[in-house]
């Protein structure tokens, strides 16, 4: 099931209930009486017992790392942030200055020897700093001031005015 996109997990207090669960388990009460105490399942009651009388309540404390870890390490990043600030044609060859998620797959697999899928290497982009951002399309040989200067004088002069100025509109609906 999980949390609701956005929501995180309190550690803290999932170790505290743990650390409650295993006074529990030390005064004799059954892995069921625990499970329905703390609302939980009967397998995580069971895991924790299990754990408890292996190592103890320290066996119960978090972690610290969630999920699996990282293909990349910090090092690696910083690397890759650097190769990607230095641009494609430098760093894989490229015509055109452009990142794209699959060269950048490319790159992670060429620098680092791990592959990455192209939603697995946007979500690490975000994770280095890095947003997806499209390159303005213009030509190489537009020169803003001509446009400029051309909008203020040349557009006024061939631009439609109306016909009659002063004279009032009339829009009849009525036929004849």
């Amino acid at each position: 099931m999980g949390n609701p996109k956005g929501v995180k997990r309190d550690f803290a207090a999932l170790e505290q209930r743990r650390m409650k669960a295993v006074k529990l388990f030390a005064r004799g009460h059954s892995k069921a009486e625990v499970a329905r105490h703390f609302g939980v399942s009967n397998e995580s009651a069971g895991r924790w017992h299990k754990a408890w009388k292996a190592g103890g309540s320290k066996a119960l404390k978090h972690s610290g790392q969630v999920g699996r870890k990282s293909r990349l390490q910090p090092l690696d990043r910083v690397k890759l942030a650097a190769d990607l600030q230095s641009g494609p044609e430098k760093t894989l060859g490229y015509a055109t200055a452009l990142w794209t998620l699959p060269r950048i797959v490319a790159l992670i697999s060429q620098q680092f020897g791990c592959r990455y899928s192209t939603s697995q290497a946007s979500r690490l982009l975000r994770q280095i700093g890095w947003s997806c951002q499209k390159p303005a399309r213009r030509a190489l040989e537009r020169d803003d001031k001509k446009i400029r200067l051309w909008q203020q004088r040349r557009w006024p002069a061939i631009k439609k005015k109306p016909v009659n100025k002063g004279e009032p509109l009339s829009f009849s609906t009525k036929a004849g």
